[in-house]
């Protein structure tokens, strides 16, 4: 099976780390977030892996070699210039003839890929297979609810829940007549597009751990819990 990592960010909001390190190779215990990653995929079946990657590409390529030492073929596709999170596969178009996974390169998770996959391929009708995950956001004041000029019920400081985008997709090669090719167009972009044409677009709750790396504090947060839940 195939899968895309898309490690081609800055990463500007984990400045210092990143000014040195790309993102993608920052220590998470005592491998880099790409190695968890590729590991994970290749325990889940996935044995053909492309890096899109942009910024700092030559040290993660000259860092992760072609991937025999984690039992995959890697293979790298360089952007000239930045494409978001759905035009960098548009280079692979020839390469991502059969369903596949697009994961972005700042997630750890403990998710199960080779379930995701195959519940995926399961909706024929629909090119994109969204993964979520729900959040729980402490909320920092008191609810109110009122019924007219009197209060009916407070709530102190109420958790709020959010499903979100979880940075995990499976694509069929149909999904390729939605997008041009070298040309920006982000995930969110497509799901709009596949909407307003009324394509079915499926969702799989993920209720495994997950999180993104995309601040100093959960990076943190990703290496203080790696050792309890991600070291074998």
């Amino acid at each position: 099976m195939k899968a895309v990592i898309l490690a081609g960010g800055l990463g500007a909001r984990l400045k210092p780390f990143t000014e040195v390190i790309p993102k993608p190779l920052l220590p998470i215990g005592e491998k880099t977030l790409l190695e968890v990653q590729i590991e994970q995929l290749e325990r889940n079946g996935f044995d053909e892996i492309y890096l899109a990657l942009n910024y700092k590409a030559d040290y993660i390529a000259a860092y992760l070699k072609d991937g025999s030492r984690y039992n995959v073929k890697l293979y790298y596709s360089v952007e000239n210039k930045t494409l978001g999170t759905c035009g960098p596969i548009t280079l692979l178009k020839d390469k991502l003839t059969e369903p596949f996974l697009l994961i972005n390169g700042d997630i750890l998770t403990k998710a199960n890929f080779k379930d995701i996959y195959k519940f995926a391929v399961k909706f024929e009708e629909s090119p994109l297979t969204i993964i979520t995950k729900i959040i729980t956001t402490p909320f920092r004041f008191g609810s109110i609810e009122t019924n007219g000029n009197y209060i009916a019920k407070v709530t102190e400081k109420p958790d709020l829940k959010f499903e979100i985008l979880a940075g995990i997709y499976i694509l069929k090669p149909d999904i390729f007549n939605y997008l041009s090719y070298n040309e920006y167009f982000g995930i969110d972009d497509l799901i709009k597009k596949l909407l307003e044409l009324k394509i079915p677009i499926t969702r799989y709750l993920l209720k495994d751990y997950w999180i993104d790396i995309g601040l100093v504090e959960d990076y943190e947060e990703a290496r203080k819990v790696y050792n309890d839940k991600f070291e074998e």
